[in-house]
């Protein structure tokens, strides 16, 4: 799919993201030890997930708020309180879940939410965002140690 570059740097972060997801996935269906996906979990959340929540929240949000942002807003939410919850508990429903959910949030923004937002702002808004991303926006590396997934 084409992207605006400016928003580009979004969209890969959320190539690792489906990549969690299918990892997630595959642990579960090897049956692998809980206590590794938890782990695996709570680290893509803690590097990776949280920064780019708050990179969206933080320079989306502030061009165009409508029932898209609403929703996004709101799949946050969701997802920061799954893992809140799985980092007190060991309920590999919630490690489902989890995957579940951020796999569709995904794809809500790249099939959805992205190309509004390429249609409703103008080019000069779109090259502010891509600004502001180059300015406090990280390359993700995918090197977690332990793959569970294998």
């Amino acid at each position: 799919m084409k992207r605006n570059e400016n928003i580009i740097p979004l969209s890969k972060d959320h190539h690792f993201g489906l990549l969690c997801s299918w990892k997630i996935r595959q642990g579960l269906r090897k049956e692998i030890e809980v206590s590794r996906i938890k782990d695996y979990i709570l680290y893509f959340w803690n590097h990776h997930l949280k920064k780019h929540f708050r990179e969206e929240e933080e320079i989306l949000f502030l061009y165009l708020e409508d029932e898209y942002t609403l929703r996004i807003q709101k799949e946050h939410r969701q997802i920061q309180n799954i893992v809140s919850q799985i980092s007190s508990s060991e309920n590999i429903d919630l490690f489902s879940d989890f995957a579940d959910l951020l796999e569709q949030h995904i794809r809500f923004e790249e099939r959805e939410w992205f190309p509004h937002l390429e249609e409703k702002l103008e080019v000069h808004v779109l090259e502010k965002i891509g600004t502001a991303l180059n300015n406090i926006h990280t390359e993700e590396k995918d090197d977690y140690q332990d793959e569970f997934w294998k």
